[in-house]
This record gives C-alpha cells, sequence and structure tokens, in this order.
C-alpha cells in the first residue's frame, strides 16, 4: 500500500528509494467545498508541498456571491485536475439525510437550491441522480469525470443513504477520529492552536483527514492558522501524502485514470 501511495503523491518525479525509506506512513487529506474563502489557500499551498488531496463538490454559496460550481470557478477546477488531485461528489445541494422511511424512501434535506430547507422524500435512484449531478457539472467544468466517491454532508449516514450511494456505484469516504479538522467548530471552544495539536498528535498511518474550502460560521478561519504548520509538522514526522485512489478501501475501484 505505501509503495503504490508513494507512487501516486509525488508530482516532481519518481519516489526513490531514499524517499520510500523516509515515509513512515500515509495521511489521505481531503477537501469538502463550503463558502471558499481558503480555497486558493489550500490550493497553493498544496501545490507547494506537492501533495495531492481528495476533493468532495458540492455546489454551495462562495464569499463572491455566487456558487462553488458555477461557470466562474471553472478555472479553479481544472487547475486541480491538471495537478492529480482526485475528486468526489458531496451532493449537487449539500442534501443532508434525516432518516431513512419503512417504505425504502429516505427523508431528505437540502442546504442550497430550489428546494433549500425544505424536508423531501427520495427513493435510492432520486439520491443517486443528486450525486451524478455533481459528476455531470464537473465534466461541464473540467471535461473530467469524478471518481467513483461520495460523502454525506455532514458525514451523516443512515443504512438507506448508504445502500443508494453502493447502488449508485460510489463509495462512501468517511474520515478517522483524528482526521476531523475541526474547522465547522466554534473558534471560541475550539481554538486553532488546540486542533493543530490534537491533529498532529492522533494521526496515525492510513488515517482519512477532512477540512473545508472554507466555513462560513468560525470566526478564527482554520486553514491560514492551520494547515501550513499541520503539514509541515507531519512532514516532519515522517508521513507521506496520496489521495483517496490509492487508499486501501478504495483502490479496487479505480482503474486508468478517468478522462
Amino acid at each position: 500500500m505505501l509503495l503504490m501511495a508513494l507512487a501516486g503523491v509525488m508530482s516532481t518525479g519518481p519516489v526513490d528509494a531514499a524517499d520510500r525509506a523516509a515515509c513512515t506512513g500515509t495521511l489521505y487529506l481531503t477537501f469538502d467545498t463550503g463558502s471558499q474563502s481558503q480555497a486558493e489557500l489550500v490550493a497553493s499551498t498544496l501545490k507547494r508541498h506537492a501533495i495531492k488531496a481528495t476533493f468532495f463538490l458540492a455546489n454551495e454559496k462562495t464569499v463572491n456571491g455566487d456558487y462553488s460550481l458555477d461557470p466562474a470557478w471553472a478555472p479553479y477546477w481544472k487547475a486541480r485536475v491538471a495537478e492529480g488531485h482526485a475528486f468526489g461528489s458531496h451532493t449537487f445541494d449539500h442534501v443532508y439525510v434525516q432518516r431513512d422511511l419503512a417504505d425504502g424512501r429516505i427523508e431528505v434535506k437540502p442546504q442550497f437550491g430550489p428546494n433549500a430547507g425544505k424536508r423531501l422524500v427520495w427513493t435510492a435512484q432520486q439520491y443517486c441522480e443528486e450525486l451524478r449531478r455533481v459528476d455531470r457539472r464537473f465534466v461541464d467544468l473540467t471535461g473530467r469525470k469524478l471518481d467513483p466517491l461520495w460523502r454525506a454532508p455532514g458525514g451523516r449516514l443512515t443504512p438507506g443513504l448508504t445502500a443508494a450511494g453502493a447502488a449508485c456505484g460510489m463509495a462512501h469516504a468517511r474520515w478517522a477520529e483524528a482526521g476531523f479538522s475541526g474547522d465547522e467548530l466554534p473558534s471560541e471552544r475550539a481554538s486553532n492552536p488546540a486542533l493543530l495539536k490534537r491533529a498532529l498528535d492522533g494521526l496515525k498511518d492510513g488515517d482519512i483527514f477532512v477540512a473545508h474550502l472554507g466555513i462560513w460560521s468560525r470566526k478564527a478561519a482554520w486553514a491560514p492558522a492551520v494547515l501550513e504548520p499541520l503539514i509541515s509538522g507531519l512532514e516532519q514526522k515522517g508521513f507521506c501524502f496520496a489521495t483517496l485512489r490509492d487508499h486501501p478501501d478504495y483502490r479496487v475501484l479505480f482503474g486508468p485514470p478517468p478522462h
């Protein structure tokens, strides 16, 4: 697993024996869309460290007054494709599951779109269509299909929702306990230094880490204070980084990279 992950993570050339020997474990950085206030910072930081991550996309309102899958964001997503990152669906309208119903349908509540804030009842097929809406838009924006990965908003799952995603041909990607960045928590009770220490102390080989490309509600933004020292600290501990294409739970899904 480690050798395969290393082969996917370095963008500057083949991984030599010294690099492999120095790598004490592999971590998987993932980023969900959000306000997009930190989108460029995240991208530039990853590029500077030659790290490939996995992005989960929804069409969320941004600090620019548009939405994260609007045509104005095509250059951003095209650049990330060119850098070799992986991409999954986060549902188009950032749809939260509410509960499974006795008839096999699922109660959901979109955060965005024409039905924002409404409780809807969907079949598994309708939920699958919601996941695939992101794929179609991503192809329109970048010419590339998503990877067969998805993440439920808030990480909230029910048996019915899990089955719907699987029937859609996508694998759900959660995160490790130590991989919860805490960037959605109020900064008054979860300070950036505390979140940084928690991640540096707790992350271990194989863990999936989650953060966002900006959070509306957090007063002290996470990424500017934490991302750079987190990556540098993890590198000093000997960790390497890879996309979820190389994760042992998901790489069986992947043949050649999608076009």
